[in-house]
């Protein structure tokens, strides 16, 4: 069992009775269908305990499905409708109708949750033509977003082979998706598209800055770390996609939000965090570079005078089972934030929150996407996991990834 899997678990019981009231809050306080079932979807598929990048590419593939249906109804967008839908077709029902076909292929071991949700849905829309024809749409839609991801190399045959010698002992457990570079991206021409440089070298001033600051307010016993920095570094130890689409919710519920723009919203985020899994991992196993754990452990091994080994150095959080360099919450927050960006522009952002079931339901507020995304990045250092230079890496290749999104669905 990997140490993300053992995390998960630790709070799964925590994060459904978070994400389950969340729903509840969330249907008061929602726009539209569309941020219903984005909450509904996060729940279900978190139920399933994936690891954050099948998380991502799942609710890819719901929010494409969702955004299909709805511009195949509305028309407010112009592209080449997967579907046509007929006159008056219902929204609710076609989106409820997406979800739960892409939802029941993806995540098959919570049928029963997605069939309550659609009943649920279904019981609140008038029996009739609209309601069958919303269906209709939202079932076509969804299977030919399926059909279309289906090849995308999500299922790849993991092959990961471990840097040993003959006879030599090596630990046992497999890191994380080391197929995902293979996949085909949404937006990005390639995995390596936006590859970042290497990490710093370890006889470089930049190591000794990061291998000292993260020594000083990521270990575990820390008298550097603030309170607060404590606090912020435990509520980012989640990582799956519902903790960054509270943020985003947070943009679509304002008043005034249309139901169209919703959709292509959620769809140009989650394609940007699903292609920035993809982005991360193949920098990360291109460059296969060692956690602070280990680093920090083995000081002396550097050739760099300004980085003393500290033998039983230990972060705040665990470390996920995957290499470090660059951060994968970084590029993630800044595909994020750079959409909404563009979305919202920087001057008329509403208050933007979220919660975290690893912080027991905690919820934070910015007043800025830059602070959000500044504080993603610090949380990662505070939590000892990722070095500075490699959360600056994450941030640019999930900007120029978020770009990509602006430019396909935003601009045009």
């Amino acid at each position: 069992m990997t140490t993300h899997s053992r995390t998960l678990m630790r709070t799964g019981a925590i994060a459904l009775a978070v994400l389950m009231a969340a729903t509840l809050r969330a249907r008061v306080a929602s726009a539209d269908i569309v941020t219903e079932w984005n909450v509904t979807a996060g729940e279900i598929v978190s139920a399933d305990r994936p690891g954050p990048p099948p998380a991502n590419r799942t609710m890819a593939i719901v929010q494409a499905a969702t955004y299909d249906a709805v511009n195949a109804i509305t028309r407010r967008y112009p592209s080449t409708p997967r579907v046509d839908a007929a006159p008056g077709a219902s929204i609710e029902a076609a989106v409820a109708a997406a979800n739960r076909a892409v939802l029941t292929e993806l995540v098959p071991s919570q049928r029963a949750a997605i069939d309550s949700a659609y009943q649920r849905e279904l019981a609140r829309i008038p029996a009739g033509a609209a309601r069958a024809d919303g269906i209709a749409v939202g079932e076509r839609v969804a299977a030919a977003v399926l059909a279309a991801r289906a090849d995308d190399g999500a299922a790849a045959r993991e092959a990961y082979r471990p840097r040993t010698a003959a006879g030599v002992y090596v630990a046992t457990t497999t890191p994380a998706v080391p197929q995902w570079p293979q996949r085909r991206p949404w937006l990005m021409t390639s995995a390596a598209q936006f590859r970042p440089g290497p990490p710093p070298a370890l006889r470089s001033a930049a190591w000794a800055r990061d291998y000292n600051e993260i020594k000083a307010l990521g270990e575990r016993t820390s008298t550097t770390r603030s309170p607060e920095q404590t606090a912020i570094a435990r509520f980012w130890e989640y990582t799956l996609p519902p903790i960054y689409h509270g943020v985003v919710r947070s943009v679509a519920s304002a008043a005034g939000r249309e139901v169209t723009r919703n959709a292509r919203l959620f769809a140009a985020i989650t394609q940007a965090t699903d292609d920035a899994m993809i982005a991360v991992f193949d920098a990360k196993y291109h460059y296969s570079f060692w956690r602070p754990i280990t680093a920090i452990r083995n000081g002396d091994l550097d050739d760099n005078d300004a980085t003393e080994r500290a033998a039983s150095w230990v972060p705040l959080v665990e470390t996920p089972m995957h290499p470090e360099y660059p951060c994968a919450h970084c590029i993630v927050a800044a595909a994020v934030g750079t959409v909404l960006l563009a979305e919202i522009g920087a001057s008329a952002a509403p208050a933007l929150t979220t919660s975290s079931p690893a912080a027991n339901g905690a919820v934070r507020t910015w007043k800025t996407v830059d602070a959000f995304m500044a504080e993603v990045a610090n949380a990662r250092i505070y939590a000892g996991v990722h070095f500075r230079s490699s959360t600056e890496a994450g941030a640019a290749m999930g900007r120029q990834i978020g770009g990509l999104a602006v430019a396909k669905y935003l601009h045009r």
